[in-house]
């Protein structure tokens, strides 16, 4: 299983699943990453959080522990 954590910045990947529980994945949705929908890794913060992304044509900021319950190919 690959997950966003793990892609590499400049990279596009698709989502595939969504993990996680009630409010934490709601929140998720709620920013637009939702199952098919493509994301573009912008930058890396120096340790790894936060992670810049680029969904739906807006820039958005995850925390590491977010990227981890993302399921992308």
């Amino acid at each position: 299983m690959n997950t966003l954590k793990q892609a590499k910045v400049g990279s596009t990947v698709k989502v595939v699943k969504l993990h996680g529980e009630g409010p934490v994945k709601r929140r998720i949705m709620d920013m637009g990453i939702t199952k098919g929908v493509e994301i573009y890794i912008r930058k890396v913060a120096p340790f790894g959080d936060p992670v810049e992304v680029t969904v739906r044509g807006y820039e958005l900021s995850l925390r590491k522990s977010d990227t981890e319950m993302i399921e992308v190919e």
